[in-house]
């Protein structure tokens, strides 16, 4: 049985038994659940990530890394990076790439996928663009980095290597100038990792997303952007963003986010020069994990070529 450490999954702090399936002390199969996709609270930088119909979508040739550091100051919890590259082909193809690398207690798991996009203008301002996404999940697990109780259970003698698993994910997002909706599934496949000796296991389960937001353009300097994330996955609570960010001559971004029942967060990002944008945001954690770290970091750096060299900075704010 898992009795007698405690781990990360997927961004939440976990007890015994959360891996999935396993034996109680009577022999009897238990189960728990948690979240499992790695989250980030400046998502609308990395939509790419969650929902491959936003490739090529700014007409731009788009270069952002994210790195996170969840709960600074807690023994293994979790450590994120993010980076992804995309750009519009011709009109309507858009092409990605994503790179995912998570670190969480005795796991490291990196994600590498593929993005396609292809995009119909509904009206003069309102496009449809649907997207897929393909790509392999390489999964290991070191137990030697756990606290035991136990070191002579035979059943943390051995380690989950080099686990490699196909990805296949899809999703639709609808945009024009001021506002955005999206419907996503990054990964259609459910996975089951199993032990060497099979006593116990982990299914990932499809996550599902929606995502919306709208720029309020407040005067002719300042806009106004409220935006949402939601993210549903079967046998875990919903997970639900909410954000609102001003923008204020195309420079400065400042706001708050809000997450259900976990989090709030304050963003701020700056325009460097057309090309560069950098930004940080701070989580302060709500439940009553937050007495034990001293809270979470995000920086972000985005990196954007124009087709055009006197493109202004694009006014999309998303």
């Amino acid at each position: 049985n898992f009795q007698g450490f405690e781990y990360y999954v997927g961004g939440v702090f976990v007890l015994p038994g959360a891996l999935g399936e396993s034996s109680d002390t009577k022999g009897k199969p238990s189960e728990s659940y948690a979240q499992q996709d790695s989250q980030f609270t400046q998502y609308m930088y990395n939509t790419e990530t969650i929902n491959p119909a936003y490739a090529g979508t700014r007409g731009t040739l788009n270069l952002t890394g994210i790195y996170r550091n969840q709960w600074v100051g807690l023994d293994g919890a979790p450590e994120t990076f993010n980076f992804t590259a995309n750009t519009l082909l011709r009109e309507q193809i858009g092409l990605g790439f994503s790179l995912v690398q998570d670190k969480i207690g005795p796991s490291d798991e990196s994600t590498l996928t593929i993005d396609f996009s292809y995009a119909l203008r509904l009206t003069d301002n309102l496009n449809l663009s649907f997207g897929i996404k393909g790509g392999i999940n390489l999964l290991n697990v070191d137990f030697t980095r756990l606290n035991i109780r136990n070191p002579t259970d035979s059943q943390f003698q051995y380690n989950i290597d080099h686990r490699l698993t196909p990805i296949i994910g899809t999703g639709i997002y609808i945009y024009n100038d001021i506002s955005y909706f999206g419907i996503s599934v990054p990964n259609l496949l459910e996975t089951t990792h199993f032990d060497n000796i099979t006593v116990s296991n982990a299914s990932e389960k499809p996550n599902f997303y929606v995502i919306g937001g709208y720029v309020f353009n407040l005067n002719s300097n300042i806009k106004f952007k409220p935006a949402v994330l939601g993210k549903f996955v079967s046998g875990a609570p919903a997970s639900i963003d909410a954000s609102a960010n001003f923008l204020f001559n195309k420079k400065f971004t400042l706001g708050a986010a809000y997450r259900l029942d976990a989090a709030v967060s304050a963003l701020a990002g700056f325009q460097v020069t057309d090309m560069i944008m950098v930004g940080y945001t701070y989580d302060f954690d709500t439940t009553k994990l937050g007495n034990y770290n001293s809270g979470s970091h995000e920086i972000f750096l985005r990196f954007e070529v124009f087709k055009s060299p006197n493109r202004a900075v694009d006014p999309r704010f998303f």
